[in-house]
Formats: structure tokens, sequence, C-alpha cells
């Protein structure tokens, strides 16, 4: 019974930064904007993070420091993107090797060192419920601000006018612009807060999963979670299950062998990437069916007609 506890615990903590980096490219995504920077994003919110709390000892600092820094790598793609028109695809494949770059320099004087991360909340009552009281009741605070996110992020997308104006952009820009919304700022704002989420999903890794720094510490992670959204429809809630579902995969490949498997580690650290093809091959069989489910702009750029 400990080691399902256990195993259910480290399942929800891995999955939380897919949480956060999957939800901020899915409302970029229903945007129209396709944003594949989302792992320079993760990794330079990761050093951002670890490297502002080691240096103050502030944790709300480190990860408040994360999200700027997110937002401003997705700020440089916005203005590469929505105002000079460069093309998303090159743009975003660039925006992740600088990332990469950017935080591999900005990291060698922390290799080695720890922080004391965020620490588990203790909820009065509900924590100390049997099972269900250490799986959900007894995290830290980032899990829940996670599921939140989704839950606001749907709530948002389906039930608000900025939701409604923001899926207009992403499904027609020209009409969207034809009847008065401002589809560069829309977008822009999209895009913002795709990156403020993958930056708080990179300081998740670095100040709570994991609290140290290593390079290249995101491992694909944003890859995964632009799949997460394909996988998901771009639906928040299903998103959410996508993110659980590949970060328990994650979890597994990393503690199969102490769990006992009798897998090569070479095999088991191919289990998350290989688990994303084949869930992006089943899932895009029916073309005609998937092309409907995305939104009708993504990636396409937008001209302003007088």
């Amino acid at each position: 019974m400990d080691l399902t506890i256990a195993i259910l615990q480290g399942l929800i903590i891995a999955a939380t930064p897919l949480v956060f980096a999957a939800i901020g490219e899915l409302v970029a995504e229903r945007a129209g904007v396709l944003n594949l920077g989302v792992e320079g994003m993760m990794v330079i919110g990761a050093i951002a993070g670890f490297a502002v709390t080691f240096e103050t000892g502030s944790l709300l600092l480190g990860v408040g420091s994360a999200v700027l820094c997110g937002m401003g790598l997705a700020a440089i793609f916005g203005l590469l993107t929505q105002v000079l028109r460069s093309s998303q695809v090159p743009t975003g494949l660039a925006l992740t090797i600088f990332g990469l770059g950017l935080a591999a320099l900005w990291g060698q004087g922390y290799a080695g060192h720890s922080i004391a991360g965020l620490q588990p909340l203790h909820i009065p009552v509900l924590s100390e419920l049997p099972v269900v009281g250490p799986v959900l009741f007894s995290h830290d605070p980032l899990v829940y601000v996670s599921v939140a996110l989704v839950l606001a992020t749907a709530v948002f997308l389906r039930w608000t006018r900025g939701g409604l104006v923001l899926r207009a952009v992403g499904e027609n820009h020209d009409a969207a612009h034809a009847i008065g919304f401002p589809v560069v700022a829309v977008r822009f704002a999209a895009l913002l807060f795709g990156g403020a989420c993958a930056g708080l999903g990179g300081a998740y890794l670095s100040v709570v999963q994991t609290p140290f720094w290593a390079e290249n510490m995101t491992a694909g992670r944003g890859w995964i979670a632009l799949a997460i959204v394909v996988f998901a429809s771009w639906k928040p809630s299903r998103a959410l299950l996508g993110a659980y579902l590949f970060g328990g995969v994650t979890y597994l490949q990393l503690h199969a062998q102490g769990l006992g498997v009798p897998i090569d580690a070479q095999y088991l650290a191919m289990l998350p990437y290989l688990t994303t093809i084949v869930v992006l091959v089943l899932i895009s069989r029916d073309t005609a069916k998937r092309s409907l489910r995305a939104p009708a702009c993504l990636g396409k750029p937008f001209f302003a007609s007088t």
C-alpha cells in the first residue's frame, strides 16, 4: 500500500510541469499560433527559478522570475511572428535552440548546487485521510495551482466573452478582424500566457520535482506538452488527463528499474517519447476528423486588410 501511494504521488508530481506547459500551449494554439518553442521557454524557466531562488533564498521570487523569463521569450516569438511576420515553425524551433543554449550558459555556475525546494501542504483533516489524504491532499501548492489553472482556462474559453474572441481569432482571423477584434493583440496575449505557463512548468522541475540545476533538465518535456495538446483535441480537461498519462509514463520510466523491472535503462529512457509517437499516430489516423478539431487558422500568418 505504501508503495502504491508513493507511485501515485510521484505520478502527480511528474505530471504537473506537463500540465502547466500543455495548458499554456493550448491557449496559444486556440488563438491560432503554433509555438514550437515550448521546450526553450521551459528550460529558461527552470534555470531562472533555480538561480533566483539560490541567490535570494526566496521561492516566490524564483517562481516569479521563471514566469517573467518565459513571458520574455514568448514576447520575442510574438514580435517575430505576429509583428514581423516570420514563419512560426522555424521561429519556434530557433526559440527552443536559443533557450537551451542560454540556459546552459546561465547555469554553468549552478551545476552541483541544490536548494530547499517547495514543501508539501498539510491540509487539516483532508491530509490525514487514509490513502486519499497522502495521494491528493499532501502536495505542494503548485500542484493545486495547475489543476485550478486548467479549470479556469476551461471556463474562460467556453463561458467568457474573452474566450469567445480568442477562439474566433483562432478559427477565422480575417472575419475576427473584419468585425473589429484586435487579432495581433489577442494572439500576443495568448502567447504571453503560454510563455508564463511554460516558465512556471520549468520552475516546477528545478524548485520542486528535483531542486537542483542540471543542463537540459527539461529532457524533451516541452515537445511532450505539444503532443498533449493534439492528444487533447485542444480541450483543457483532456489536456489535464493527457498530462497525467504522459507524466505517469515518465515517472515509471525513471523508477522502473528500482521497482525490479528487468529492462535495460536505454529502452526505459525511450518509453515516454515512444508513447508520444504511438499516441500521435493513433489519434491522427482519421485526418479529416482531426482537421475539424484543430483551430482553422492554426499556424497561418495574419495580414491585416484595410
